[in-house]
């Protein structure tokens, strides 16, 4: 039997419910402009604020996606149909936690990483953002993950 590597010893369920978080986490950065340490303190304060949630995940990626901002902006901007400035908040949150897990979480399939964001965007979104985040998110994985689409 082969063995996974520890990058993926994760539960979907635990990561499904971080990005969960995450999405309120980033939401509340573009509302607020807090950095990621009081926002993870806010969400850590509190035993059981993040249960079910693979806590690791959700700390790693929050900092690393409020850190990385510009550059996947940039990334997400030849996907878009309009300037970053001018997407909803919930919107953005969604499209750069998909696009930095496209770009840097490899171990995620890019199928997962959109199915998730669609999810997210259907619990969180406007009523009609998911086609939305679904076409952005699909046009960055062809570029991104071309060789995981077509292999």
């Amino acid at each position: 039997m082969p063995t996974v590597p520890d990058e993926q010893k994760y539960s979907f369920r635990a990561r499904s419910r971080a990005r969960r978080y995450l999405v309120q986490a980033l939401y509340q950065h573009h509302l607020s402009g807090v950095g990621a340490e009081t926002i993870q303190n806010e969400f850590t304060r509190v035993p059981g604020t993040l249960r079910g949630a693979d806590t690791d995940y959700f700390k790693t990626l929050l900092h690393d996606v409020i850190d990385r901002q510009e550059e996947l902006n940039h990334c997400l901007l030849p996907c878009l149909d309009r300037p970053v400035e001018a997407l909803d908040p919930v919107e953005l949150s969604v499209l750069q936690l998909g696009s930095y897990e496209l770009r840097h979480r490899l171990e995620v399939p890019w199928k997962v990483v959109i199915d998730e964001a669609v999810k997210l965007a259907r619990m969180f979104g406007a009523e009609q953002s998911h086609g939305y985040i679904n076409a952005v998110l699909d046009r960055m994985a062809h570029t991104l993950r071309a060789g995981e689409i077509t292999g």
